[in-house]
């Protein structure tokens, strides 16, 4: 087989009977504002835990809203809750209050 410099990624499979969407129709409720959010990737490229830790807000988001939870307590424990990230926001989303909320439930 000839290598063309990449390769094709396996087939992800997401069983949405398993996951926990109760929990992220929760989360909108408790943080509105999430409803605008257009995934541009701003708070995501300004994060100073991002640049230090594995810990990436708009994939925490994204896992979160399908309902896999696994493993999200230990990367919300990264986030420093500095907030630059609604400072770069252009849709005014309280990131913040997002990731205090994500904390919450994934702890009730």
């Amino acid at each position: 087989m000839k290598n063309f410099g990449y390769s094709i990624s396996t087939t992800r499979i997401l069983d949405l009977d398993a996951t926990q969407a109760e929990r992220a129709s929760e989360l909108l409720e408790r943080v509105p504002s999430l409803n605008v959010c257009i995934g541009c990737g701003g708070c995501t490229a300004t994060c100073s835990a991002g640049m230090f830790t594995e810990f990436n807000i708009r994939r925490v988001q994204t896992l979160f809203r399908r309902g896999q939870l696994d493993d999200l307590d230990r990367q919300l424990k990264n986030c420093m809750l500095c907030g630059k990230c609604m400072l770069v926001c252009p849709r005014g989303i309280n990131t913040r209050q997002m990731v205090i909320e994500m904390r919450r439930l994934l702890n009730e």
